[in-house]
């Protein structure tokens, strides 16, 4: 490995090039305004590799906002969402598991007739899909009465507080 001894970093031996222009004449009235291809009067020509001097950054004067919505918001949607699966899925599953339990434990109250010979077990099955309804219809209830407004609540803040630049 060699030792390189450290350089001075470049510096051009020349200011940048800036040709001289001549006096500022008025447009003639009959050719209109200047040509788009003259330079603008403020413009100084650099050399090609150097790049145009920064523009200052303006600072931000405002001071952070707090956002409005909370983690508490968050997590009583999450709750609010588990207790509408929940009771759906119970509702559902735990009348098929009834079914179930009833099969196997007690086969003379499935084999029973209800009416004109059909017996209770298959009257059981039949009922699986209303009780199926009721659950799908069960959570479309709970979702509109209690996460959706949540959820709605939550999505309005969040926007608010971008709108507004809201740090987090």
């Amino acid at each position: 490995m060699s030792y390189d001894p450290p350089r001075p970093s470049y510096t051009p031996p020349h200011p940048p090039y800036d040709p001289p222009r001549p006096p500022y004449q008025p447009p003639h009235p009959a050719h209109g305004a200047p040509s788009p291809y003259d330079p603008p009067p403020s413009a100084s020509l650099t050399y090609p590799w150097q790049p145009p001097p920064p523009q200052p950054v303006r600072p931000d004067r405002r001071p952070p906002r707090e956002p409005l919505g909370h983690h508490s918001d968050l997590r009583v949607l999450r709750s609010a969402y588990r207790w509408q699966r929940r009771t759906a899925t119970l509702t559902a599953l735990g009348y098929f598991t009834l079914f179930l339990v009833l099969s196997a434990t007690a086969p003379g109250v499935m084999t029973r007739t209800v009416a004109d010979g059909i017996p209770a077990g298959l009257l059981l099955a039949v009922i699986q899909i209303p009780v199926t309804w009721l659950a799908i219809a069960l959570y479309e209830h709970t979702a509109r009465r209690h996460v959706d407004p949540l959820a709605d609540r939550i999505r309005k803040q969040a926007e608010l507080n971008a709108r507004r630049g809201a740090v987090r």
